[in-house]
């Protein structure tokens, strides 16, 4: 079996007996049985959403609730579909009737087995080894999912892909934790990053030099933090405990910046590379979101250093990344609960990294947020003019270190007179 030109080792047809395999048809008719008036779906979401699950959902029912985390566009779009979710993604973002949930990532199972109880979860898998399953690169929110829908007496159903890989830890569920699964051969998202530019580059040369060899790493997706891995391919003995993983943290890998030790994240999306490096490496752990984002778990990681972007940072060093004009762009995500960990750790950081400015809305160092902060309290913030130190200064302080070392020079002056309104 070939995937997107590469080779893969699979497992021996009869293993998918052991999955309950049904068409199309056939499940349709089995989630028509379901008693829900308006049933709730949990979906993988990110770049592993199970998309003929989806369209199956779309044959069942005229009314449903889909809970998708960081929903990418092809979600359906019509009335009687209502969205949910604690992260927004481009296939949520901006959508009439959106049903967001603050929460921080961590906690998201707890809203799942308490608030937000699934009817039905979809996933998205990796044929079966040895009786058992794998949640592959989407493992997440997923297994408290199982575990609520199961608790209700929901139904559990998987899109069964021999292009999902074969991954480890939480990501292993036994088959008979899935009631019907339906065959695909079809390939996973990907996201093809360009090469960071020039003012990315020097903020991820900033982040880069206060790392130092055998810190632990939580770095998200984009090109600040490509920036920053590209960076770090000279330290050494690094490791990595991160909510997400991408290609930055496999070309790391090759370059001999890692420790030998488990790196640990619980989803992951990338490119078809990645996935390949990623299927059956009992080195690279996938664990449930309530392990990762657990900030006591983070906390007692030794250098921990949590390197997150912001959309903007005010003069009391609260940071937005999460709303756009005043509406819901994404979500707290992982970010809080990196910050707290970070900081608890011995030797820890917490950084912020954005660009100074930006063309359309000008300095992103403001004198106060005017939407809704989605963390505070960091370590450094970081622009392309430096690194600008907050924890453990008073708020002039703070304010003086954001204006002098993070933000651009053109929009210092007036920062320091609103400043000495401020303070």
């Amino acid at each position: 079996m070939h995937r997107c030109g590469h080779s893969r080792v699979t497992t021996d047809p009869p293993d998918s007996a052991l999955v309950r395999m049904v068409t199309n048809e056939g499940l349709v008719r089995h989630l028509q049985a379901l008693p829900a008036e308006l049933p709730r779906v949990v979906v993988g979401g990110n770049h592993a959403v199970p998309w003929l699950l989806v369209d199956a959902a779309e044959a069942t029912w005229q009314r449903y609730r889909l809970f998708m985390l960081n929903a990418p566009e092809g979600v359906p779009d019509r009335p009687g579909v209502v969205l949910e979710t604690p992260f927004v993604g481009a296939g949520m973002r901006g959508r009439e009737g959106l049903a967001y949930y603050p929460c921080r990532l961590s906690l998201v199972p707890a809203l799942l087995k308490r608030r937000t109880v699934p009817d039905v979860v979809m996933l998205h898998v990796a044929p079966p080894r040895d009786g058992m399953l794998s949640l592959g690169v989407e493992v997440n929110i997923l297994p408290a999912a199982i575990e609520a829908t199961r608790a209700a007496g929901g139904t559990v159903v998987a899109q069964v892909n021999p292009r999902m890989p074969y991954t480890y830890g939480d990501a292993i569920i036994h088959v008979d934790e899935v009631d019907f699964g339906l065959e695909s051969d079809a390939p996973l998202g990907e996201v093809h990053r360009t090469e960071p530019g020039d003012v990315q580059k020097v903020i991820g040369d900033n982040v880069a030099r206060l790392i130092a060899d055998g810190a632990t790493l939580q770095l998200g997706i984009g090109a600040i933090p490509d920036a920053t891995l590209q960076a770090l391919h000279n330290r050494r003995e690094l490791k990595v405990w991160s909510e997400m993983i991408s290609d930055g943290v496999m070309k790391l890998d090759r370059a001999g910046a890692l420790a030998k030790d488990i790196i640990t994240t619980s989803f992951a999306f990338g490119s078809s590379e990645l996935y390949d490096w990623l299927d059956g490496n009992a080195r690279v752990m996938f664990s449930r979101t309530e392990r990762t984002n657990d900030p006591a778990a983070i906390a007692r990681l030794p250098g921990m250093t949590s390197v997150n972007a912001a959309l903007q940072v005010d003069l009391f060093a609260q940071a937005n990344a999460s709303y756009v004009r005043d509406r819901i762009y994404s979500g707290f995500g992982g970010q809080t609960d990196f910050v707290v960990g970070a900081l608890h750790s011995a030797g820890g950081h917490a950084v912020i990294a954005l660009p100074s400015s930006h063309q359309a809305t000008g300095s992103t160092i403001v004198p106060r947020l005017e939407s809704p902060a989605t963390s505070f309290q960091h370590s450094y913030v970081v622009t392309e003019h430096g690194a600008a130190a907050i924890w453990g200064r008073p708020q002039p302080k703070q304010a003086a270190e954001l204006i002098a070392h993070a933000a651009a020079p053109d929009f210092r002056d007036e920062l320091q007179v609103q400043a000495r309104e401020l303070f």
